[in-house]
């Protein structure tokens, strides 16, 4: 497949410019690759995963095992708190590619492009969960209402959908 029509997918955080965190399910990589290959891209999501500033859900950050430690060094002098994902048992998360995921507690994040360039310098960074300038439309349900945000920010109420 070169190019899809139309993505659907959820998000662990969306802000008002309809920048997000994704990633939470440890599949990061594959949904980036599937969000950049859609001309349009739709979140759903509940009124929690609406923020007025990315970062209260830690942001994962897909990393080459060999490299864990560095990388995790690296963003930990950015500011984050970095844990690596563990599976239950204490081994650690392998992504279907099979790489390490690091969740990284920045609070909130200022300026998103900004840390993802950051983030994509370094070497052993595979991806990383924020989707800039992808995500097209969201779909918000508050309570019996779904609000549609669109990325030029008009917001329009759609009662009992």
């Amino acid at each position: 497949v070169q190019e899809i029509d139309v993505t659907i997918d959820g998000a662990d955080e969306i802000d008002p410019e309809l920048r997000l965190i994704k990633g939470g399910g440890g599949a990061l990589l594959r949904e980036k690759v599937v969000a950049s290959a859609s001309r349009k891209m739709v979140v759903i999501a509940d009124s929690s995963k609406q923020v007025p500033q990315l970062g209260k859900f830690p942001l994962p950050v897909e990393v080459i095992a060999f490299a864990e430690t560095v990388i995790r060094k690296k963003i930990a002098a950015l500011g984050a708190s970095v844990k690596l994902r563990q599976y239950a048992y204490g081994n650690p998360f392998t992504t279907d590619e099979g790489h390490h995921i690091l969740d990284c507690s920045f609070g909130e994040i200022a300026d998103p492009p900004a840390l993802a360039r950051e983030l994509k310098t370094m070497p052993g960074v595979v991806e990383h969960g924020l989707f800039i300038d992808l995500a097209t439309v969201a779909l918000i349900g508050k309570g019996d209402q779904v609000v549609e945000l669109r990325r030029d920010s008009k917001a329009q109420n759609h009662e009992g959908h």
